[in-house]
């Protein structure tokens, strides 16, 4: 949960979402679910030469278990909000 919590927190931000077959989205994050599927808006391939038939594509729906990874602007990160969240959690499973 706290992934998913966190990725809430992003919605409305942009992000760069680069999966496993190495394209990599540009978009703004419209929403997220509990298996971290990701809803993208406004979107852009960073290589547009590899993947031309993605320019007309302007929203998508990118499923949870195909994303590599996530890139965020650096000063989007609340660090303290993650480690507060991390202590939780690791108290919670300790019980």
């Amino acid at each position: 949960m706290l992934f998913y919590s966190f990725f809430k927190s992003l919605v409305g931000k942009d992000v760069v979402v680069e999966l496993k077959n190495d394209l990599c989205i540009c978009g703004t994050m419209h929403s997220v679910d509990q298996y971290l599927n990701i809803k993208l808006t406004d979107i852009s391939v960073t290589d547009p030469d590899k993947y031309p038939h993605m320019l007309s594509v302007k929203n998508c729906f990118i499923r949870g278990s195909v994303v590599r990874y996530v890139q965020l602007p650096s000063d989007e990160v609340d660090t303290q909000l993650l480690q507060d969240a991390a202590r939780k959690e690791a108290v919670v499973s300790t019980r």
